[in-house]
Parts: structure tokens; C-alpha cells; sequence
């Protein structure tokens, strides 16, 4: 008998020109035309956590980020987080943190973890 695989959640970006531009502005610091800045591949992890996987209501606690290879313009993205551990007692959840460029290059590898709202389905779930 297989076990199920843990609950993840995933998001396809790419990142182009335009995008760089607005960074840029926002953060006031310039970026390469041709590498998407580490932290707009962080935001990545912090749009899926903050809204699908724990989602609304999750507290950030931690997060560890290990970056790989560098991204470039228009690259496909995908990032996943996947839940790995948790301990409903102390409602924190352990989720590890993936995202993989053009033909499977790993752009950068990590983990975070989140304290559950209270009532957070994951905190009845058997997995993982």
C-alpha cells in the first residue's frame, strides 16, 4: 500500500521585464534586466503559505531560504510548498519550500515554519 503523498500547494510565475521595473521602483534599488531578484522568488512562497498552504490566518514564524542558480526573465517558474510535519499540540505546521526553473533546474530550496490558526483543518488531519 502507497502512502498518500502530503499536502502541497503550488503556483506557475515568470517573471518578466515590466515586473523587474516594478521592483525596482518599489524597492528602490536597481536589478540586472536579465535575473529576477531572491526575494521576488521568496514572494512566491509567501503568496502560497499566506494563501493556500496553511493559508488565511497562519502566523509566519520562520523561514529558511537556500538559493541554488539564479532565475532569469520569463524563465517558467514553479514554486511548491509541501507539508512535512505537524504538531497539533503547539499548532505549528513544518512545510518545505521548492522552486524549480526551465527543464527542472533548482533555483532555490528551503523551509518555513508557520503557527495554524486555530480550527485549522491541518490541525485534524492524519497527514503527514
Amino acid at each position: 500500500m502507497t502512502e498518500p503523498e502530503p499536502p502541497f500547494a503550488e503556483l506557475h510565475r515568470s517573471f518578466s521585464p515590466a515586473d523587474l521595473a516594478a521592483f525596482a521602483a518599489l524597492s528602490g534599488e536597481g536589478c540586472p534586466q536579465d535575473l529576477i531578484p531572491e526575494p521576488l522568488i521568496g514572494a512566491l512562497f509567501s503568496c502560497l503559505l499566506g494563501t493556500r498552504l496553511p493559508g488565511p490566518g497562519t502566523g509566519w514564524l520562520r523561514q529558511r531560504l537556500h538559493f541554488h542558480a539564479k532565475a532569469h526573465v520569463n524563465e517558467p517558474l514553479v514554486a511548491r510548498v509541501t507539508l512535512s510535519k505537524i504538531r497539533a499540540e503547539k499548532r505549528l505546521a513544518d512545510l518545505e519550500c521548492l522552486c524549480i526553473g526551465q527543464n527542472g533546474r533548482i533555483i532555490c530550496t528551503g523551509a518555513a515554519l508557520m503557527l495554524l490558526a486555530p480550527g485549522d483543518a491541518l490541525l485534524f488531519s492524519s497527514q503527514p
